[in-house]
């Protein structure tokens, strides 16, 4: 398959998830440029980071006026998950991926990207990664622009329910890859499981919202390579007949 392609058939994939971005981002500019921030810092902070959880909570530090150590300390902590996925993904890449490619393409790597890229089948192309992150940047920068720029008119209820917009397209990303496949189906549940019990028994209540999050995605990733191993072939283990009479 040629380049051009594969960056088309990315290009393609990202556009949901651009999309979707826009009214989230859409709310972090407004936030953060209600808060006193100017337009151009909002969109840098987005150029930059390129992640909703750090960016709203690393601008609720700075407008709290918090120290720049707590501020990155804070966004590291929060954004760690992004290294476990980025390390992930580069065992599906296509071999002859440069280390300088490797790194650029893991700056596009959020929780969307991840899950479209780890359900495409066969070897990854750097082609198709450039294509996946392209509109899910582009969408996030834009959103947060126009969100810094009509801050002033923004009703209030219309902010307030742009904040499930993030949630809501991941389970819509999420949801189809349950129903066909058992394993998935089986993570996303010990993940929820888990998340439960780390936010409400009050044994865990000191542990942030970022180092749940961080504990949760290595238990489940964990639990899912040992428990529903891949063959070189690409079949889960513990495949019923059904499904592999349907694979073949």
């Amino acid at each position: 398959m040629s380049w051009k392609k594969t960056f088309y058939e990315g290009l393609k994939s990202g556009i949901p998830i651009g999309l979707g971005y826009l009214p989230v981002s859409f709310t972090f500019g407004f936030l953060a440029v209600s808060g006193g921030l100017p337009v151009w810092v909002a969109v840098f902070i987005s150029l930059t980071n390129l992640t909703s959880a750090g960016q709203f909570a690393g601008t609720n530090l700075i407008l709290a006026g918090a120290g720049y150590f707590e501020v990155a300390l804070t966004t590291f902590v929060i954004n760690l998950r992004y290294m476990l996925m980025s390390l992930s993904l580069s065992q599906k890449l296509d071999e002859k991926t440069g280390t300088g490619a490797r790194l650029a393409l893991a700056f596009g790597i959020t929780d969307e990207t991840f899950v479209v890229s780890s359900l495409h089948p066969g070897i990854l192309k750097a082609s198709y990664m450039l294509g996946l992150i392209t509109m899910p940047i582009l969408g996030w920068n834009l959103g947060t622009w126009l969100g810094g720029a009509i801050s002033a008119v923004l009703p209030q209820a219309l902010q307030n329910a742009m904040g499930i917009a993030l949630y809501a397209m991941f389970i819509a990303l999420i949801l189809p890859a349950a129903r066909k496949s058992r394993s998935v189906c089986c993570v996303i549940i010990l993940a929820v499981v888990m998340v439960c019990i780390l936010k409400y028994v009050p044994v865990f209540a000191g542990i942030s919202s970022g180092f749940r999050v961080i504990l949760v995605t290595i238990a489940a990733s964990a639990f899912g390579a040992w428990k529903f191993p891949h063959d070189p072939d690409g079949k889960e283990a513990g495949q019923d007949e059904s499904q592999k009479e349907g694979a073949e």
